[in-house]
């Protein structure tokens, strides 16, 4: 800070300004400056009592602009600074331009950079927020990678580290996966609880797509089996702002100091697989959580035990399953097709968009958050059906719920010749499948005729042949041959069958 009361006292003893320049670390312009103003106003040494260094800076206008020049708008210029590639030197050549086309003289570049260093000193001041034990856990991918090399080529593998810290006592959970996809995102997130023995009321992530589906400050939109774990845990998830680290400044400085003692410290290690990896992870992390403070007392792990994990929220019962979520649309045949399987919904639903939830071993389908359709994973051969006989329309649920025992049951329940020519129809062909359309036409004609009748029909059938088909039943039916099956036969007749000429039908005329 430029020393004026000392400027205007040494001028005051004849001393030169180069000597005060030197005495006072300023340079001989502001001297010459200073002293020329204090002129002006007719200010000479000794000061007046009252003439405080506020006044007296005020008075000689100190540290405004001289001259014409146009002051830059420093709240724009420190936005601007906050996007990446831009510079002091860019921003300045710019502002020297918009100085050119208005006619005014812009500052040089050291009175740019030095009045832009005293706004951002006041407007970067920084406020710590002390953290209820509990309250908040942190989480983050590290910038840098582990590696696991590959046992047969020898090809380096990256492992990306995830970090989870809690905010009040500083308590961290590091874990190495083979990708950051939404499995690697979720289970991070599982462990970390298990590790910690309970959850916070609020996780604060990055913006990243497993996370955040679409970023907002106000409304961020959680992704869906984020959201879901969330609910299990009984957490709110409440995302970091874009580009404000300050939002989570915990899992920043977590993942500065454990790229120094975890990843750093095994930069040298050769591992073959991931586990291998994450058990040496695990025992660095250890050493890090029991590293004492610097500046007070205790260490992470003695301030976790002490004050955060009673005040944690109790773990549920079940772990949570990891649910990937789908959309599909129902289609003709009431089936979806998820993972190359099909699953049944209820018809009712055909050509509607519904949301599909496939955990390990179930299968949801959802229509406007309602469930409508629970079936088991389908594992194996693509192309694969499960379906639903409650799914089904009326008539599509008869058919599939016919078989070969369904009909032999339902015979016995008509008679014992009934039975017969149902066991004889199924017999008939090579696959059974195949006799399934005769034996429900058989039914209909139950239907038509009379249950009587039918089994009446049956054992005529039968005294014919012990194969008959079911349109020699239907012919018995038809012409009325069932109810001469108790009458006894015509005189003369040379036969039980009806309408069946003799042998001198046949005969030649004498």
């Amino acid at each position: 800070m430029t020393q004026y009361r000392e400027i205007l006292r040494l001028h005051s003893q004849g001393i030169s300004k180069s000597s005060i320049s030197v005495s006072c670390s300023c340079s001989r312009n502001t001297v010459a400056s200073i002293i020329s103003r204090a002129e002006e106003q007719e200010l000479h040494w000794p000061l007046p009592v009252e003439m405080t260094d506020a006044k007296l800076q005020k008075l000689l206008h100190l540290g405004a602009p001289a001259g014409p020049h146009k002051r830059p708008d420093y709240e724009y210029v420190h936005r601007e600074m906050a996007k990446s590639g831009v510079t002091l030197s860019l921003l300045w050549a710019e502002y020297c331009e918009r100085c050119r086309q208005s006619g005014e003289i812009p500052f040089m570049y050291t009175q740019f950079c030095k009045y832009y260093r005293d706004y951002a000193a006041v407007h970067k001041a920084t406020m710590h927020i002390k953290r209820k034990p509990g309250e908040q856990m942190e989480v983050d991918w590290a910038g840098q990678t582990l590696g696991l090399i590959d046992n047969i080529t020898g090809e380096l593998i990256p492992a990306y580290v995830f970090v989870a810290v809690l905010s009040c006592s500083g308590f961290a959970y590091v874990e190495a996966f083979l990708s950051q996809d939404q499995e690697a995102w979720i289970s991070a997130h599982v462990n970390a609880y298990r590790h910690f023995g309970g959850a916070t009321r609020i996780l604060v992530p990055d913006n990243l797509k497993t996370g955040v589906d679409s970023v907002s400050w106000y409304t961020p939109v959680i992704n869906k089996t984020y959201h879901e774990m969330a609910e299990h845990y009984g957490t709110a998830v409440l995302p970091a702002r874009v580009r404000k680290p300050k939002d989570k400044p915990n899992a920043e400085n977590a993942v500065g100091v454990t790229s120094t003692w975890i990843i750093a410290a095994l930069r040298h290690g050769q591992y073959f697989s991931l586990h291998e990896l994450n058990e040496a992870v695990f025992e660095k992390l250890d050493v890090f959580n029991h590293k004492p403070f610097q500046k007070k007392p205790g260490s992470r792990l003695s301030v976790f035990l002490d004050e955060e994990k009673p005040l944690l929220l109790p773990l549920p019962e079940r772990t949570f399953e990891l649910a990937v979520w789908k959309v599909a649309t129902v289609a003709f045949n009431y089936h979806v097709s998820v993972e190359k399987m099909l699953y049944s919904v209820p018809y009712e639903y055909i050509k509607h968009k519904v949301d599909v939830r496939l955990t390990n071993s179930t299968v949801e389908v959802l229509f406007r958050g309602n469930r409508v359709a629970s079936h088991v994973r389908l594992r194996g051969k693509p192309g694969q059906y499960s379906t639903l006989p409650e799914h089904m329309p009326e008539n599509h649920r008869k058919y599939i719920q016919w078989n070969a025992e369904r009909f032999i049951e339902w015979a016995q329940g008509i008679g014992e010749n009934t039975e017969a020519v149902v066991r004889a129809i199924l017999a008939s062909r090579q696959i059974e499948q195949q006799s399934y359309r005769a034996c429900m036409a058989l039914l209909k004609l139950a239907d038509k005729h009379s249950l009587p009748r039918l089994e009446a029909a049956c054992k005529r059938a039968l005294s014919y042949t012990p194969s008959p088909s079911f349109k020699s039943v239907q012919t018995i039916l038809a012409t009325g041959q069932d109810k001469l099956l108790d009458e006894p036969p015509a005189s003369g007749a040379s036969s039980e069958f009806g309408f069946t000429r003799g042998a001198d039908y046949y005969g030649r005329k004498q």
